[in-house]
This record gives C-alpha cells, structure tokens and sequence, in this order.
C-alpha cells in the first residue's frame, strides 16, 4: 500500500536515503524509481535531479524513462485508481453512460484525482472482462454489469467502502 502524499509534503530525507541505497549503479533506475513510487504514491519532478545525480545519469535520461513507462507517474494519485471501460463490449452495452455517472459522482474528468487523494479517474481500452460489459475497476476490484443503480451504490457519498460488491 503506497502512502500517497501532495507534493508540498516530500521528504527530501527520505529520498535521498532511498537512493542511497542504490548510488552509482546505472542499471537500478528504474527499478529505483519504482521503489520511490511505492513509498510516496508517485515520483515527484524535484526528485529527478537526486536520482540522476545519484546514479551518474542526466536528468533528462531519468524523465526520459519515467515519462516513458505508463505505470510511473509524477503527479499524486488518489488511493482508489478508478478505470472505467471503453471497450466495444462495454460501448455498446452503455459503458458511456458509466463513465459519465462515475465522472458525476467523483466530480472528475478523467485523468484527474480528488484534491483529498481518494479518487483517480482513468479510462481504459479493455479490461479484459467483455462478457460481464459494461465493466470498471476500482483499486483491484472488477465490477461488472454496471448499471446507474449499481454506480450509485459504489460511490454513496455517506462512505461506502470500496472492498466490498454493489
């Protein structure tokens, strides 16, 4: 569980003792930068020169490699990742309903987060569960067959969780 943090709130300490841990080895970038991503929630831009310094990299090889990996982000992300389905399967059986009730509810678009850190809005090509269309995720959890009843159950504003099914 990654503990997400506002960029405002970075300890350089923490970083700087993290890449320590793998100073002068070239090789280790990403899996350094992974690692940094765990701990914080994503990798803050400030962060990049330390990395580089550390690792005899320049700076633009480390934003090179992160902003070449979709899975490594530079911006916080909420605790909740939710990827809504724009698959055929899910098009045709309403999923542009779905996405439009689920932006509605977080009062997001997608790419954005909650400014509490909870929500990230995302869509996705496929999830890769087209027989139970239209579908979504939230954090590691499928759901299926969503409907606006079941959307509304999802995101109760009175904190439903988010572990359990509709």
């Amino acid at each position: 569980m990654c503990n997400v943090q506002k960029i405002d709130q970075v300890d350089m300490g923490q970083v700087k003792e993290l890449v320590e841990n793998y100073k002068n080895q070239k090789w280790s970038l990403i899996p350094l930068v992974q690692q940094l991503q765990e701990e914080l929630g994503f990798i803050p831009p400030e962060t990049v020169p330390v990395i580089a310094g550390a690792l005899g990299l320049f700076p633009s090889e480390v934003q090179g490699v992160i902003s070449f990996y979709a899975q490594l982000y530079t911006e916080p992300r909420g605790k909740n990742v939710v990827r809504v389905c724009r698959g055929t399967a899910c098009h045709v059986r309403g999923g542009k309903t779905i996405l439009k009730l689920v932006k509605q509810q977080l009062g997001l678009e997608e790419g954005e987060t909650t400014e509490d850190l909870e929500y990230t809005l995302e869509t996705v090509a496929c999830i890769g569960v087209c027989a139970l269309a239209p579908t979504m995720v939230v954090g590691s959890n499928v759901y299926g067959n969503m409907n606006p009843k079941k959307v509304g159950q999802l995101f109760k504003k009175d904190g439903g969780r988010h572990d359990e099914k509709p």
